[in-house]
């Protein structure tokens, strides 16, 4: 797992990001925009302390939708060494994070693994993976041992509205190819009790937001997910927190929130196929603010790396306006 030539992700542009910018807009230093305790995840993912959530800058996506577009397609975060992003972890665990939670991580994973080598003979608390879906089964494999939990999105069934909507027409066939190799690896969900709270320790949980008009694309994922998916294996995760942000005001299907009928078509007919272990979501989750602001909180270092003295260097541009 190199950054040269780099085929991390589905794209396989073979950039040498040690050079230039790969397809994802990164270079082969680790950049993050926030390391803090998140609220807002599932229920056995934040308990009542918050996940250790590490977003990282770049997509290997381009949704047009995309919440967290200031980091994702507009770059804004610090770079970090491998030492610094290993003290991020560690603060985590020490703020009280249930998990260290990398979100938007493959275009690192080679840095990401180097940081958790250097501190998980510390850490106590799960590590969990919390991507697109659009991922390399060459990748996952070299995850094994250092991933706990997988949050993966299972966005697209059809390669018509993942080529629109997130420029990735083989974007089923990626997941659906990933998605089976992340349930071998972590076995069926196992949970533990803490401070009067159930949180995962193990397992996946597969996420699908309900876009607007598409609900019977949610219901071939929801077919899929029945008939080819282990049961018991997994939780799923329906999301209704469809917002219209960025550019999706290029497409006008989508350039609103998803309605309640929408929304309870999926969830129901999700029960109709036993697929009743996971979650669903309060229609009042389709809030801009659910969507965290990014100031680089908890990336810099002002007192220097507990390992090696180094720190994370500064971004120049600047982040964007609540």
């Amino acid at each position: 797992m190199d950054y040269a030539s780099c085929t991390l992700c589905p794209r396989m542009c073979g950039a040498n990001r040690y050079e230039t910018l790969g397809f994802c807009r990164c270079s082969a230093v680790p950049k993050a925009a926030r390391a803090a305790l998140h609220p807002w995840e599932e229920p056995c993912i934040s308990g009542i302390r918050g996940s250790g959530t590490v977003f990282f800058s770049g997509c290997t996506l381009k949704c047009c939708f995309c919440q967290n577009h200031a980091i994702s397609a507009e770059g804004f975060g610090a770079e970090l060494t491998v030492n610094r992003l290993a003290d991020i972890f560690l603060e985590l665990e020490q703020q009280g994070a249930h998990n260290i939670n990398l979100v938007t991580p493959t275009q690192f994973f080679p840095s990401i693994l180097q940081a958790l080598d250097l501190v998980r003979h510390r850490l106590s608390i799960p590590v969990v993976c919390n991507c697109g879906g659009y991922e390399r089964p060459e990748t996952i494999r070299q995850l094994d041992g250092y991933v706990d939990i997988y949050l993966p999105d299972l966005k697209y069934f059809s390669s018509e509205l993942s080529a629109k909507y997130s420029q990735a027409p083989d974007y089923f066939s990626c997941a659906s190819r990933a998605i089976p190799l992340m349930l071998r690896q972590t076995g069926a969900p196992r949970f533990r009790e803490e401070d009067g709270c159930t949180l995962m320790e193990k397992g996946v949980i597969i996420r699908h937001m309900v876009l607007p008009g598409q609900k019977e694309d949610s219901k071939a994922l929801l077919r899929w997910m029945k008939n080819e998916l282990p049961e018991k294996q997994f939780l799923i995760s329906l999301l209704s927190q469809y917002t219209p942000f960025y550019q999706s005001s290029r497409f006008p299907e989508i350039n609103r929130r998803i309605t309640s009928y929408e929304y309870d078509q999926v969830v129901n007919y999700a029960l109709s196929l036993g697929l009743t272990d996971g979650f669903m979501q309060k229609k009042s989750s389709a809030k801009e603010e659910y969507t965290p602001s990014f100031r680089l909180e908890g990336i810099l270092s002002c007192a220097g790396s507990a390992d090696s003295g180094s720190s994370g260097r500064r971004q120049t541009e600047t982040p964007p306006a609540e």
